[in-house]
């Protein structure tokens, strides 16, 4: 393998030379006296054929030098390039045909006649009768009507009238296949009881937690003479529940007791429908969004009334001038009371004021906390928007929000509730 290799690159250095060795011609030419001409017009002296027959024995033993494997390498990078070279050239031949057949092949692609007898020949395939049109448009609205009606699931409840006493009891059993409100796909759905048109006394189940098939069972009774129950109308309005913002109705239920059969007991199941379509039009006070924590060692409760929004329209000019009363009460008797400041001319206040009570352990099972949204008036007497009454004795959002905070001790709990109308004063 060394003395082919050897005689390859000697032969190739003859053949760069003009086919014979750099420094036999040099010499050669030395002795004969023959002088080269320089391509800049003048003779070659003999030092520059010296140093070129020096570059020349230098570059020989330097080859000389390289192990085998070093010039395996040059040989097949050598080889790779070739090779690379060729595959490039190749490949753009490919190309710069296929570009040519792709465009003689679009130049007899249209054709104006062949186009006018496809059209003619499928004319009546393309554009069908004027009454087949009708028919299939009616069918497409109506598919597409049904399509656009959002199920919002339904309930099964129950209703047991007793004659002698005049009670209306009704029963919330479980709900089926609502629709989730939450970013989770779930919902924390509830259900609000109540009777149109007076709407005095509303019941509300627990909270079931991200479920879409919440089962209650749970019932709540109506003092409704017989002679009252006629005119009234059941209203079971399903939520789903929000701590920090305002709960979303999902559906509800509407029944006209005139329209049942009250002399046995009724388990039925109803579609939920829109709460675009709600009859119960709540009194639109409002809403407040405050905070609660108790600390049991230390015996006190702090309020951090946050903000409120959507407030009654009190003024002549259609804003407020609203402030946050915070009244502690025990036994029918008012213990302590504080305000927030007052906000000028909006329905949308901002407070973030924090108040402290100090309520013993043993008390706080005893205490009612009264929160009143109030518009300030300089000239006739402050008119209350509405409150929110919170305690043991409570129902509904607000005894929730009453039982998280005395479960979760030392941690403030912050919640949304809808302001309810204040009695007036006998």
């Amino acid at each position: 393998m060394p003395l082919v290799a050897m005689d390859t690159l000697s032969r190739w250095l003859r053949d760069a030379a003009g086919g014979t060795d750099v420094t036999q011609g040099l010499a050669d030419k030395n002795q004969a006296g023959i002088t080269e001409s320089n391509p800049n017009g003048g003779p070659t002296t003999e030092a520059t054929k010296t140093g070129l027959a020096k570059y020349g024995d230098m570059l020989k033993d330097e080859i000389l030098k390289l192990p085998i494997w070093a010039l395996v390498l040059i040989c097949a990078g050598a080889l790779l390039i070739l090779v690379c070279c060729v595959y490039c050239m190749c490949k753009r031949c490919c190309r710069k045909k296929k570009k040519k057949e792709g465009k003689k092949g679009l130049k007899g692609t249209v054709d104006l006649k062949s186009v006018q007898l496809l059209g003619s020949a499928y004319k009546e395939k393309v554009q069908p009768d004027l009454e087949e049109l009708q028919v299939n448009m009616e069918d497409n609205e109506d598919a597409e009507s049904t399509k656009s009606e959002v199920k919002l699931g339904k309930l099964q409840f129950s209703l047991d009238y007793d004659f002698q006493k005049g009670e209306l009891t009704v029963g919330v059993i479980q709900a089926a296949d609502l629709p989730g409100m939450d970013m989770s796909g779930t919902s924390d759905p509830y259900v609000k009881v109540f009777l149109l048109p007076d709407k005095k006394k509303k019941y509300e189940t627990k909270v079931h937690r991200k479920t879409l098939n919440p089962v209650f069972n749970e019932s709540f009774t109506f003092k409704v003479p017989y002679a009252e129950v006629g005119g009234k109308t059941l209203v079971l309005a399903v939520y789903d529940f929000d701590r920090f913002s305002k709960h979303d109705q999902i559906g509800q239920v509407q029944v006209p007791l005139n329209s049942v059969d009250l002399g046995q007991t009724l388990e039925m199941w109803k579609d939920l429908a829109s709460p675009e379509n709600d009859a119960e039009k709540e009194n639109k006070l409002g809403d407040i969004c405050f905070s609660l924590r108790y600390v049991p060692t230390a015996g006190k409760l702090t309020v951090v009334v946050l903000e409120a929004k959507n407030l009654k329209k009190m003024d002549v000019g259609g804003l407020s001038d609203p402030y946050v009363k915070i009244s502690l009460m025990q036994n029918g008797k008012r213990v302590k009371k504080k305000k927030t400041t007052i906000k000028k001319c909006t329905l949308n206040p901002y407070y973030n004021e924090s108040f402290t009570f100090e309520v013993q352990f043993e008390q706080i099972q005893k205490v009612t906390l009264i929160i009143t949204v109030v518009d300030y008036d300089r000239i006739g007497t402050s008119e209350p928007i509405g409150r929110v009454v919170l305690g043991c004795n409570s129902t509904g959002t607000e005894l929730r929000h009453w039982s998280d905070m005395l479960a979760n001790p030392r941690r403030p709990i912050a919640q949304w509730h809808t302001l309810q109308e204040v009695p007036e004063k006998s």
